[in-house]
């Protein structure tokens, strides 16, 4: 696909174009190729300010269905290759987004290297992959993608030839014509073993080799090891908020799968040492431990009789091998030499490679023990032990409430539980925890709630017996809205011995809380306070030193907007933070994050660095998911450059001064109070006290079309009610970003930014302040990938005339206003104009999307007129892949 020289590109992108299409011409036609360069280049003109949208809609309209469907593909693999362009190019945008960078800055701020490892070794840096269903492209495609991005690594570096002896060109070319020829859409739903297996690969391929090379960097940073604080967390599997298709055989179908690969994993790598280390006693002797090791390994090969070190690692092999057997009940891929003892737990296998690499230590001066294979081979155990990522349990309160009322009834506690008022509740469940005996009869009846909730439970304890208590660390609750909501996940947790009572009570997974709503936010400190009071809460914490809230990004801006959302999240860390010091117990936030902007995405590394001070510490958790997900991780390189981000501005947000002193820090957040308010009252006013609202967000966007790609395992509404309330925050975004109105991003902060009348005021905030200047940073990019003019022409889409032209003129002045101001007071004449990389980004897109977005409203009301014709309802689909392909994180 040929590219203009007006539309702001890098050479890979040029380069992709090109081959794409060669691509199309070859495979599709000379006509399809014409064609799609038509519209192409009209788009472009039309962007360019030199055509007007007659000329592509002429275009449009001289296409069959047939190709539709085959320009939409065209347009949408253009998209995902400039993706992978950009992708290339990581995230040298933003300065200190490595870890030598940050201890430069700390370092110049009189931050020693010391503080930074006394930081990390009690931290905790974990993103955590989510099934939440934002990834519109299957597998199939991403793995395609993956290996273009391979072979132009191979180009940058001069090659001609892959290994294979392929010209490097010609073999992009050739994964391009595959990905040409590859099905796009799903024809099936997935299921929570299709999420499982997904998830399962960006861990074994990305997270297993970049994270032990990411430490082997901090190492030389830092001038020692730090400890292994950065680990990756998992929810698919567990995750069974509103989704009935998670329990306890997905439990451990996750947690089994992912052993079998961490283990398969380290068998190969100790494989690879035993051919590496062949160290002679006839050359260098060997200490006791090594000796012993050794001589324990059952390895007597007459060739191997002078080289303990290989001899050693045949009996750890061996060992390994019956771990692997023992948890999965077959031989490994490759099978063990020799009959052996498995391994207890993974501290029992690091010990072992500890043991050779003390041996290694001596001549030279420890390169070959504290460098090099073995080195992150130790690393990687510390990091992943046998279950790879750590696996959270979530579900909603309202399932906990109901299931511990039918356990108290049966068991003759209480009769009628969920009568009872909060008090009387907190009293019978501090009761009843502190007693030994179970509530559960292996010979009572339960319903089918009751019994998944104990099966989970029970699983989790199997978990932890198999795979060691770091496999499930964390039982996350919905809805969290009362101290009882905490204790009845412990009542549970008692029933399977995860939760024992007794005079210093304890616990094996830890509790926390999701407040998700304004209200949920606000109400935040006081339930942790009350929390806190209840000495077994106490104890509990004691004994853990930390305790995790998680805030969700999503359902707070669904609840009050984009501005009332962020700020009350800022503010409830505020608050929280005294709450935890109070206690003595150190707080770990974790962040529900999408990848739009509305569900709190955008740059991990300004979102981590603009929290509130005393609010990180070196312990934060962050979910990642849908299309985020192949963004950072698809590629060793790209985990890498994010991971490291993350880690950075984890240190930088724990050890850097505070920005604002405490007089500014007043100042901003009382006129951040006042512009809140107004936002929130905006929003509320159009979303929820406007007649006819929910008629018209459903016509007007494709949300119905939406609920039918194949893309997640669980519903888009919590419940069948049609309810925005009841709509999960997913498609509620993703709907706005397809008609380009993106309106979850931005409405409400308009009036609120126009009502402020304190410019002067404003432009203080924004030039001082991380978190403003993160918040607008996030702002403008979603108000620049909307387009109300492109948005207009879905209104025709609203049956009712009347009530189109009643909220359509609210959003789109909104808009304006939104525009308007943020350009005021950031002193800019566009959008953008001091951000070019993104602008370029964004620019580069938009002749690509605009046509999608002409094509899609044409198919939809054909669709929606009642027309059966197969290729219309495909087209839909591929349109809303390739819109979502463009945008990027419209989810």
């Amino acid at each position: 696909m040929a590219t203009s020289s007006a539309i702001p590109q890098n050479p890979d992108i040029r380069f992709l174009g090109r081959l794409l299409g060669d691509v199309i011409r070859a495979y599709g036609g000379e006509q399809l190729y014409r064609r799609t360069e038509y519209i192409r280049s009209t788009s472009v003109d039309r962007a360019r300010g030199i055509a007007d949208a007659d000329s592509v809609d002429s275009g449009l309209e001289a296409l069959s269905l047939d190709d539709t469907l085959a320009f939409v593909r065209g347009f949408m693999l253009f998209s995902m290759l400039a993706n992978l362009a950009e992708d290339r190019q990581g995230i040298a945008a933003e300065p200190g987004a490595d870890m030598a960078s940050a201890v430069a800055r700390l370092a110049e701020q009189g931050v020693g290297k010391d503080k930074i490892l006394n930081l990390l070794a009690d931290g905790l840096v974990a993103p955590v992959l989510t099934a939440h269903p934002t990834e519109v492209r299957r597998k199939s495609m991403i793995d395609h993608r993956n290996r273009i991005a391979e072979l132009m690594a191979l180009k940058d570096q001069g090659r001609e030839e892959t290994d294979g002896g392929d010209l490097i060109d010609r073999a992009i070319y050739r994964q391009i014509a595959l990905l040409w020829q590859t099905r796009p859409l799903r024809r099936e739903r997935l299921y929570v073993a299709d999420e499982v297996e997904t998830a399962l690969a960006y861990l074994r391929d990305s997270f297993l080799p970049a994270l032990p090379a990411l430490y082997t960097r901090w190492h030389r940073a830092l001038g020692a090891r730090p400890a292994s604080f950065l680990r990756p967390g998992n929810w698919i599997g567990g995750d069974r908020d509103g989704n009935p298709n998670v329990n306890a055989d997905t439990l451990r179908l996750s947690l089994g799968s992912a052993s079998r690969a961490v283990i398969v994993h380290y068998l190969d790598l100790v494989h690879a040492l035993g051919g590496e280390l062949s160290i002679s006693t006839e050359l260098v002797p060997a200490d006791e431990e090594l000796t012993a090791l050794a001589e324990a390994s059952g390895d007597d090969a007459p060739a191997r009789r002078d080289e303990p070190y290989r001899r050693a690692v045949t009996g750890i092999y061996d060992r390994l091998a019956a771990t692997y057997r023992a948890l999965h009940g077959e031989a490994p891929p490759r099978p063990a030499k020799h009959q052996a003892e498995r391994y207890a737990t993974p501290e029992d296998f690091r010990a072992d490679l500890v043991r050779l690499a003390h041996s290694l230590h001596g001549p030279g001066g420890g390169a070959l023990g504290g460098e090099g294979a073995l080195a992150r081979l130790i690393r990687a155990v510390e990091t992943f032990g046998f279950h790879l990522a750590t696996l959270d349990l979530r579900q909603n309160a309202d399932v906990h409430e109901r299931t511990v009322a039918e356990l108290l009834k049966v068991a003759g506690v209480v009769a009628d539980y969920l009568a009872l008022p909060e008090e009387d509740r907190v009293a019978v469940l501090r009761r009843e925890l502190a007693n030994a005996r179970p509530l559960a009869s292996p010979f009572a009846e339960y319903s089918d709630e009751t019994r998944s909730e104990l099966a989970i439970v029970r699983a989790a304890a199997e978990a932890h017996e198999r795979y060691g208590p770091q496999s499930i660390t964390t039982y996350l609750i919905s809805k969290s809205a009362s101290v009882s909501d905490l204790l009845e996940v412990h009542i549970l947790l008692k029933e399977a011995g995860l939760y024992r009572p007794g005079e210093t009570p304890s616990s094996a997974i830890m509790v926390a809380p999701l407040f998700e709503t304004i209200g949920d936010l606000e109400n935040a400190p006081g339930i942790m306070t009350d929390w806190f009071a209840l000495p077994e809460a106490a104890a509990l914490t004691a004994a853990r030193g930390h305790q995790e809230v998680m805030v969700g990004y999503s359902d707070s801006n669904k609840d009050g907007g984009y501005l009332t959302s962020v700020w009350s999240l800022h503010q409830a860390a505020l608050a929280l933070e005294p709450v935890f010091a109070q206690a003595g117990a150190a707080m770990q936030l974790f962040h529900g994050r999408g990848g739009a902007v509305g569900r709190g995405g955008g740059s991990s590394f300004a979102a981590i660095r603009a929290q509130p001070p005393g609010s990180v510490n070196g312990r934060i958790r962050i979910t990642e998911q849908g299309e985020v997900i192949a963004a950072k991780y698809g590629t060793r390189e790209s985990t890498i450059a994010n991971l490291e981000a993350m880690a950075s501005a984890t240190v930088l947000a724990s050890l850097e001064p505070p920005v604002l002193s405490e007089a500014d820090a007043k100042r901003f957040a009382a006129a951040m109070d006042q512009l809140s308010g107004d936002a929130f009252k905006a929003y509320r006013a159009l979303v929820y006290g406007t007649d006819g609202f929910r008629q018209f967000f459903r016509q007007f966007t494709p949300i119905a079309e939406i609920a039918t790609l194949k893309i997640g395992s669980r519903p888009a509404s919590r419940t069948k009610s049609d309810a925005i309330e009841d709509l999960r925050a997913i498609p509620w975004v993703f709907s706005w970003a397809q008609a380009r109105v993106m309106l979850p991003g931005w409405y409400g902060v308009g009036q609120a930014l126009k009502g402020f009348k304190d410019t002067a005021l404003l432009r203080e905030m924004v030039e001082g302040w991380p978190f403003l200047q993160a918040t607008l940073a996030n702002l403008e990019m979603v108000l620049a990938k909307s387009d109300m003019g492109i948005a207009e022409r879905y209104l025709p889409l609203v049956e009712d005339k009347a009530l189109a032209d009643s909220i359509f003129p609210q959003i789109r002045d909104g808009w304006r206003m939104a525009h308007d101001c943020l350009l005021s007071i950031t002193r800019q004449t566009r959008l953008l104009e001091k951000n070019p990389a993104l602008d370029a980004s964004i620019r580069l897109r938009l002749p690509y999307i605009e046509p999608l977005n002409h094509l899609q409203v044409e198919l939809l009301k054909r669709h929606r007129a009642g027309e059966d014709d197969p290729r219309i309802a495909e087209g839909i689909q591929l349109s809303i892949n390739a819109i979502a392909t463009a945008l990027r994180n419209s989810g």
